[in-house]
């Protein structure tokens, strides 16, 4: 009887999950959210760059490293 019992195929039968649907506003809302992130670590970059150019600047004046320190600015003078 043992051996018998043994021969039997074993059925095993896989339930998959739900697959969630994705819908337009998720699109949409990650969408938002990627374009937030960008534009915050745009933001942040931008203004590190513009203090590190101010502060270099601002070093090279001190230090006198600049030997004209009015070459960056714009003269701008009548002609006759």
């Amino acid at each position: 009887m043992s051996l018998q019992q043994a021969n039997q195929p074993i059925i095993v039968r896989v339930v998959e999950q739900p697959v969630h649907e994705t819908t337009i506003s998720d699109v949409v809302f990650g969408s938002i959210g990627l374009v937030g992130v960008l534009l915050v670590s745009a933001a942040l970059l931008g203004l590190l760059l513009g203090l590190s150019l101010i502060a270099i600047k601002r070093l090279r004046a001190r230090d006198g490293l600049d030997a004209k320190g009015d070459a960056d600015s714009l003269r701008v003078t009548p002609t006759s």
